[in-house]
């Protein structure tokens, strides 16, 4: 697929001369930084002076300098008469000479008047990236019809990092025509009052970490952010044998407004399913644990077929229809349409599943096997699959346990082409289990950041890696980002200072609604020796500072996801000894001891279709609003996760903003609405129902894809020959089920710094915490029962030679 900008320019501006001209350029006015605004200034062809011609794709179409002028004599007509694909653009020239300068971290309003035939027609902006040259930035309003003239004001997001110019202009994707004239562009002033600290210092500059008075009641490893507000909790089992075989499956839900928790009825053991939010605010909960494995190691964990729908209006669960296959540890990615994606995971006999899954927006099932596209790949253990923002899926690299996927350990996945595309530049690729990966704020940018990881099989010290990639480049690769800083891991005798490469697997990243990344929590080993660190990261400087960190252990099977209020929520931690951490912790970031937090006061209607330009009040002065989707996050993985900026204009306390025309960018769903001052300071979220695939069908979302992956160089591979399911060792989870209940995970590989003899295990055990380990069967393969007397590491054990 090529969707790549065709630019059609037919002026040299460094070629002019005055002799040329057919009239003196315009100056700029001391405000406007438009160059020839009104197009009154006629260029050496067909178009006026600094401006030009632009656009792709299968259209007939054509440019016109009209007399039907808003002021003056002259305005700008683009009109496409028959359209397939591709749009046309009327820009300010790409040029030194007419292009205005920016500078990196400020905002600007843009302003023209138009008239339209069309629905489909944009503000669009492109910027000069100093090292890249010219590329694609975002499309800002959607421009509502209009017969008469009208005026259309819009603010840019802040001038991102190597940008020195932009260029911006109207861009029509439908047939009809736009005519534009007296085009403005002003800088937004720098705010007149600097921040003021409301609390201490070290909380100013670090925010503030509380433990809560009341536990969670449930072993949850799942949380998802209802559009109430409430978070759903879920633990199934909670990786506990006993209750497995008790049958007592556990959901609590938890209500951030007054801390109660409400245990729910809960069907199946939903323990290591997959879920995500669905359009209408439910939530579908797909596969969960059919079976532990046994003892003597030939069955592994299990995944079952059943699937249900947890509505949060009643706090009950409803079944769906049966997948095809069981998915223990499934990916779950919404789409454009509201179709939600599934792949990988373990079958009902343990092995793992190649079968894509499904689940119709329209017909509420899962689809039958045939009605889906399959390329018969195995890719592993809740892949991380992000939507792209035109359609296709890019797979980070980020999965749970063992090695990646052969290749690369990264793809884009064309689901229309059926084609998997390798993408080159993860480091360390089989050292990236429980990583965490999320596509940077905004969602526009189509950056994605992956963090940390280690490997449950070779169970080496985990790492501070971070890698980086932007998918709007025609071939992209991952870059190497900053290493993530260093806290201090507890080795068994109480907390010490990381040294030399140590980082940490099961991270957490969480999206903060001042466009940064908070990413706490984490362990160095396979459930073994928490690290307590925490950092926010800056997409627009790629730099990490270190903040007050979680003084809870946050390893294997635990969440963190932001709240409505803008704190960050983390429970949970299931160490290889069986235990489980019930405490609940909230980190309030440093932007709420900055002072006031702005409110919205009203927003004028809660359901939102693409391409609205909807109106919200505040209480004071924002610099920026966006969307940002509600957690789904479960084992490090929240695909769905994603921070979508919302231009805005700005009318005193009446502030207008435009929503994405693109549903792949913000697929259909509830969203957190949040408005944030220019000191970083968010209000608290109001929600907005976001709608879908009745909204899409006059809606063509490629016509917003510029330049994006269009000419990937990997490897290509279509569908494979079909296959029932992929062989994967009954061991996968990392554990030796020869030892203790089947909780505890005694390591099937040792960390490498522990020698290979019964003293040093049996003293690494200790030092976690293992406790009496009764030995299953007669085999003893780690050697830790010498004496074989049916018990671990006794004191016989450690006494023969």
């Amino acid at each position: 697929m090529n969707l790549r900008r065709t630019l059609t320019a037919l002026l040299s501006v460094a070629g002019l001369t005055s002799g040329l001209l057919l009239t003196a350029p315009q100056s700029a006015s001391a405000a406007n930084l438009i160059k020839n605004p009104g197009f009154e200034t006629a260029g050496s062809g067909d178009m006026p002076y600094c401006w030009e011609k632009s656009g792709w794709g299968d259209n007939d179409f054509t440019f016109t300098t009209t007399a039907d002028a808003h002021t003056g004599s002259k305005a700008m007509k683009v009109e496409l008469t028959r359209r397939v694909d591709g749009d046309r653009k009327a820009l300010i020239t790409e040029s030194a000479a007419c292009a205005p300068v920016v500078t990196p971290g400020k905002q600007y309003d843009l302003g023209l008047w138009y008239k339209t035939t069309t629905p489909d027609a944009a503000i669009t902006l492109f910027r000069h990236d100093t090292t890249a040259g010219w590329q694609y930035w975002t499309d800002l309003k959607t421009l509502d019809l209009a017969g008469t003239w009208t005026e259309a004001t819009v603010r840019t997001p802040e001038v991102p990092a190597g940008t020195d110019r932009i260029s911006w202009g109207v861009s029509v994707y439908g047939t009809g025509s736009a005519t534009t004239d007296d085009y403005t562009m002003d800088q937004v002033p720098d705010p007149v009052l600097p921040p003021q600290c409301t609390g201490t210092a070290e909380q100013c500059a670090n925010g503030k970490w509380d433990v809560l008075p009341t536990q969670n009641p449930v072993r949850s490893m799942h949380s998802v952010v209802l559009h109430n507000g409430k978070v759903l909790l879920i633990a199934g089992s909670g990786n506990d044998e006993s209750m497995f075989e008790a049958g007592t499956f556990t959901s609590a839900v938890y209500d951030p407004a007054n801390g109660s928790y409400k245990i729910v009825p809960t069907p199946k053991d939903m323990f290591c399913a997959g879920h995500v939010q669905l359009q209408d605010g439910r939530v579908l909960v797909m596969s969960g644990n059919k079976g532990y494995p046994t003892a003597d190691g030939r069955i592994g964990y299990q995944g079952y077929k059943d699937s249900y729908v947890f509505d949060p209006e009643t706090e009950t669960y409803s079944r769906t229809n049966d997948m095809n296959d069981g998915h223990w540890y499934p990916s779950a990615t919404i789409l454009g349409n509201g179709d939600v994606i599934s792949f990988g995971g373990l079958r009902e006999d343990s092995t793992g599943s190649v079968a894509a899954e499904l689940f119709s927006e329209a017909e509420q099932q899962w689809q039958p096997l045939w009605k889906v596209n399959q390329t018969w790949s195995y890719w592993g253990l809740y892949p991380s699959m992000i939507l792209m923002q035109d359609g296709r899926l890019f797979y980070s690299g980020s999965h749970v346990f063992g090695n990646n996927i052969p290749g690369t350990g990264s793809a884009i996945y064309d689901y229309g082409a059926n084609t998997i595309t390798q993408v080159p530049g993860l480091r360390n690729k089989d050292e990236r289990d429980q990583s965490a990966s999320v596509l940077l704020p905004p969602a526009q940018d189509q950056k994605v950041l992956t963090l940390g990881g280690g490997n449950i099989d070779s169970n080496p010290q985990a790492n501070r890696l971070t890698d980086i990639i932007d998918l709007k480049q025609p071939n992209p690769s991952y870059t190497a980002g900053p290493p993530i800083p260093q806290g201090t891991v507890d080795l068994g005798n109480g907390p010490v200072p990381q040294t030399g490469n140590q980082g940490k697997m099961y991270v957490s990243a969480v999206l903060l609604p001042d466009g940064k990344v908070l990413e706490t929590g984490g362990a160095l080993h396979n459930r073994a020796n928490p690290v307590y660190e925490t950092s926010i990261f800056d997409p627009a400087t790629e730099t990490f500072d270190p903040v007050a960190v979680d003084p809870e252990a946050r390893g294997y099977h635990s969440s963190a996801f932001l709240l409505p209020d803008g704190r960050v929520m983390t429970t949970g931690d299931n160490p290889g000894n069986g235990s489980w951490n019930h405490d609940v912790s909230v980190y309030s970031p440093p932007y709420l001891f900055k002072g006031p937090r702005p409110r919205i006061t009203s927003v004028i209607d809660t359901e939102w279709t693409y391409g609205d330009t909807q109106r919200i009040t505040v209480d004071r002065p924002v610099a920026k609003a966006q969307l940002i989707r509600p957690a789904a996050v479960t084992h490090s993985s929240d695909p769905n996760q994603r921070f979508v900026d919302l231009p805005l204009s700005v009318d005193g306390d009446n502030v207008d903003l435009n929503v994405t025309s693109n549903p792949n960018l913000a697929p259909p769903g509830w969203y957190m609405l949040f408005a944030v001052d220019a000191n970083g300071v968010p209000s608290v979220a109001k929600w907005v129902h976001l709608q879908g695939p009745q909204a899409l069908k006059a809606t063509d979302a490629s016509a917003h894809v510029h330049d994006f992956a269009d000419a990937p160089k990997g490897k290509v591979t279509g569908p494979g020959k079909k296959r029932t399911s992929q062989k994967v060792s009954p061991t996968i989870s990392g554990c030796d089920r020869h030892y203790g209940s089947i909780n505890v995970c005694v390591p099937t590989d040792f960390p490498a710094e522990v020698k290979q003899t019964t003293a040093a295990r049996c003293a690494w055990l200790k030092a976690n915490d293992y406790g009496r380990l009764k030995v299953n069967g007669k085999d003893d393969p780690l050697g830790l029962d010498r004496n074989r007397d049916g018990i671990a590491c006794g004191r016989g054990d450690l006494a023969r030679r």
